[in-house]
């Protein structure tokens, strides 16, 4: 074994092979780090300092506020509409995009989500791009109040192509024993309360980028169902990050299920949260449908198939109790979300199911 000067005088006169000459670069991967640094310190919450270097990323439930605390994690990519990134150069929604993702899921547990770390995979490394994509993770786990403690940044020539990456976040939340959702008190008649999306989210884009191609739509001219704005920034809109707003509403004690809906939609996400014997009858067309849905359809997609690969407007459905309703709608209106009441639950034979009561013409 060489001493540390006699290694370092090689390294620095070295002529042989390089891992620069395989096609990695340490130096930009320790640029990348050295932007996330500061992102990360700026999503401190108690429980983590969100310091990064370290083997791994520490947090201490006790001083979060827990006493006997059930663990809840989720992990989840954001699709293809990484290509949608790549094509316009849109790097940092993309990450918003992959916290929400995972905190909604946790979160539809009942659990407050604690703790992000991310997993980020170039062709070449980017400094730009990788830090791009790092402020807005680190934005998104702001939104959610979540500490970013950890990830990988890694550059893998020969998987992924110059100028393309993937990216999976992990998240893990909390919830004292016995608060966790869905509850076993859902009945007939408890009411459900949608929340409004931020457009199509992370979900569907393969057939979003069918769409464009089939129309041949410019993404740097203006969308067309939303002319002040160009079409490339109306459909990377972020995920919306429902976190706060819904930790407070199941602090009343009247929320006894959440719906994170993503694919699958309204159709097969509310099932997963419902017991047998009880299905949920809604109202389609009953809440404010963002205009980014109806041209999608135009001529090209037809309703079902709407409702199974978008959530055409709807980001989250709540399961409240019918005394609880009033009071669950103002603690989330109070927090800016866009509630809407769209039906109910009803008795029902057999599996956990969704019916549908669709208004005419509810995409036009």
């Amino acid at each position: 074994m060489l001493p540390g000067d006699a290694l370092r005088e090689g390294v620095a006169g070295m002529t042989g092979l390089t891992y620069g000459d395989a096609g990695v670069s340490l130096d930009a991967g320790r640029r990348i780090v050295d932007a996330a640094t500061p992102l990360a310190a700026s999503t401190r919450r108690p429980g983590a300092d969100a310091r990064l270097g370290g083997f791994g990323g520490l947090f201490d439930p006790r001083a979060a506020g827990y006493r006997d605390p059930v663990l809840v994690s989720a992990t989840d990519g954001v699709g293809t509409k990484l290509r949608l990134a790549m094509d316009t150069g849109i790097h940092d929604t993309i990450g918003i995009d992959c916290v929400a993702m995972s905190v909604n899921d946790v979160l539809a547990q009942g659990a407050e989500p604690l703790f992000f770390l991310d997993y980020l995979a170039m062709g070449e490394l980017d400094a730009e791009t990788g830090a791009d994509v790092i402020a807005g993770i680190a934005a998104g786990c702001r939104m959610a109040g979540c500490a970013l403690i950890g990830g990988e940044t890694a550059e893998m020539p020969g998987i992924y192509a110059v100028g393309d990456y993937d990216l999976a976040g992990f998240c893990v939340g909390a919830a004292e024993r016995g608060t966790l959702l869905p509850r076993d008190t859902m009945e007939a008649g408890d009411i459900l309360l949608a929340l409004a999306s931020d457009g199509i989210h992370s979900n569907g884009f393969s057939l979003v980028r069918r769409i464009l191609d089939q129309r041949a739509v410019p993404l740097d001219g203006a969308a067309p169902f939303a002319p002040d704005q160009r079409l490339a920034d109306a459909l990377m809109r972020p995920t919306r990050i429902y976190v706060r707003s819904v930790l407070e509403a199941i602090s009343t004690g009247h929320v006894k299920g959440i719906a994170h809906i993503t694919g699958g939609g309204l159709v097969e996400n509310v099932p997963r949260i419902l017991p047998d014997g009880l299905a949920a009858r809604i109202e389609v067309g009953s809440w404010p449908m963002d205009p980014v849905f109806p041209w999608l359809a135009r001529d090209t997609v037809d309703d079902g198939e709407m409702l199974r690969t978008f959530n055409c407007g709807v980001g989250m459905v709540l399961v409240v109790a019918r005394d609880g309703g009033g009071r669950v709608e103002s603690t989330l209106k109070g927090h800016g979300e866009i509630v809407s009441v769209i039906g109910a639950l009803e008795s029902a034979d057999g599996e956990p199911r969704v019916l549908l009561d669709a208004h005419d013409n509810w995409l036009a």
